[in-house]
């Protein structure tokens, strides 16, 4: 079902470059609520170190899809595209605009494109059976080392925080003998919505001094207290929730293995390496980009300009 009467704002853009302050903005304007797409997010007890907006800052904007998971259970890319279409329908059917916030180009693309993330079947193929036996014995390292000689493409826009979708791949390659980078390729992108995409970006430098900042902010905020309590429930290493940056780094320390600066700094490398990843995704991946410099004082004006045109065009 294509829903082009709904309005939609989306608001993507890399880790740490300030996609919060827009988006409260243009809520406020044009009587907004806001979509979370950033999949640590949705986990409760995860608020530091996914740097997740704080009540007072939502300054009384609604948000959907946050602290909505417990992070001893998996949340993926299938079920926040029913989630997230229905809290848009929602909000247009409230008449209020919705406006798609996050960075995790897997689930804008899934819910934007109405992507097949796989059927019924796919979970339970004895080739999917194989590959999970071959994630528990060898890890998702190999796994995907393996895809990355299959499919470098493929790989390349694969994080290894994202175990499902290296399993999906590999289960395509295997069952089909097509690569996977051909079908993402080639998979029509028929826009489910009527949406204005912002990607929001910074000049290189300053977004990787702004990540490295935000670590620190984050260590001062607790973040040390807050992973050791979630390594205290004895919960599966392999959970996204504690594959995420911020998270994942920890475990070594805490064994007395590293020092607390080593686990600073591999945080903010591994920030900003994901930053990267982003920026690549949205450049190759997304439709009808409309690029927006929020190092320039004028940037909220202008965004605001765009949407209200945006929305008296439609």
């Amino acid at each position: 079902m294509i829903d082009r009467a709904i309005n939609l704002v989306v608001l993507a853009g890399p880790t740490g470059v300030g996609k919060t302050d827009l988006s409260i903005e243009l809520a406020k304007t044009f009587n907004g609520e806001v979509v979370s797409a950033d999949s640590m997010q949705v986990y409760r007890n995860l608020d530091i170190g996914t740097g997740k907006i704080l009540p007072h800052e939502m300054q009384g904007v609604p948000h959907y899809l946050i602290d909505i998971q417990d992070p001893d259970q998996t949340y993926d890319a299938a079920r926040f595209k029913e989630a997230g279409q229905e809290a848009i329908r929602k909000i247009h059917r409230s008449g209020h605009l919705p406006i798609l916030v996050g960075g995790t180009g897997l689930y804008l693309e899934g819910l934007l494109y109405d992507l097949e993330f796989g059927g019924k079947n796919s979970t339970d193929s004895l080739v999917q059976q194989k590959l999970k036996a071959e994630l528990e014995e060898s890890g998702i390292e190999a796994l995907w080392q393996r895809l990355n000689q299959l499919d470098p493409f493929a790989a390349d826009k694969i994080s290894l925080q994202n175990p499902r979708r290296i399993l999906r791949a590999l289960e395509v390659i295997e069952t089909t003998g097509q690569r996977f980078s051909d079908q993402m390729s080639h998979q029509e992108k028929q826009s489910r919505f009527r949406e204005y995409l912002f990607v929001l970006n910074r000049p290189r430098q300053q977004l990787y001094d702004r990540i490295n900042q935000r670590v620190l902010q984050m260590i001062d905020q607790g973040l040390e207290d807050e992973v050791r309590s979630l390594y205290q429930r004895n919960m599966d290493p392999n959970l996204p929730a504690m594959k995420g940056i911020g998270y994942k780094e920890w475990r070594p320390y805490f064994e007395g293995k590293e020092s607390l600066q080593t686990v600073i700094e591999q945080i903010q490398q591994n920030s900003r390496r994901y930053a990267k990843r982003q920026l690549t995704w949205y450049r190759n991946r997304m439709k009808n980009v409309h690029w927006l410099d929020v190092s320039q004082p004028d940037y909220i004006d202008n965004a605001i300009r765009q949407v209200a045109q945006f929305i008296e065009e439609g």
